[in-house]
């Protein structure tokens, strides 16, 4: 014999399921309810576009040049410390050469990365002296000696360099410049 199906409950499923566990005879009580977890703090509010607009007109400052120098006007330079006899004798010529780097043709954004590399390749290796040929800038757009005009502003604004000057006309003149850098320590 088979047993009927068992007749529906009208009861909810809910109040089924208090009665099954015992909720109704005091055994189960209710859990307070959980406080909501705390809100991600909002990210602070930031001025990206004027952020990007500065540090645009900073990428193109660098590369302005402010007091453009002529494509004969000697560069000249000697950090406080160094004597000013060591300029003199950089500026006849005394000192050699260890490393010669020539930037004729180069674009300025190009002839500055390859500058810096030559640089810190040269400290890196212990090089005391080296000569840069820019060139007088006689084949410029606007006939502003523009890499000669990078090079002194690179080279005014490294810690590594202790003097620089433009050598004897047989030395490359105008068109090159001797630097004394630091000594690696």
């Amino acid at each position: 014999m088979r047993k009927a199906p068992p007749e529906p409950d009208d009861r909810d499923d809910a109040s089924l399921f208090r009665e099954a566990i015992g909720a109704n005879r005091g055994k189960v009580r209710e859990l307070p309810a959980a406080a909501p977890p705390p809100a991600v703090p909002k990210p602070k509010p930031s001025a990206k576009m004027a952020r990007r607009d500065e540090d645009a007109a900073r990428e193109e400052f660098r590369h302005v040049v402010i007091a453009a120098l002529e494509s004969g006007d000697v560069l000249s330079y000697r950090r406080d410390e160094v004597a000013p006899m060591l300029l003199k004798r950089l500026a006849r010529g005394e000192y050699a050469a260890q490393e010669e780097l020539d930037l004729h043709g180069l674009p300025a954004r190009t002839a500055e990365t390859v500058l810096r590399e030559f640089l810190r390749d040269c400290r890196t290796h212990g090089v005391g002296c080296v000569r840069i040929v820019h060139g007088k800038g006689r084949n410029s757009e606007e006939r502003l000696p523009v890499l000669k005009n990078l090079v002194d502003r690179v080279l005014r604004h490294r810690a590594d360099v202790l003097a620089f000057h433009s050598p004897p006309a047989a030395q490359g003149g105008a068109g090159a410049v001797l630097v004394l850098l630091e000594k690696r320590q």
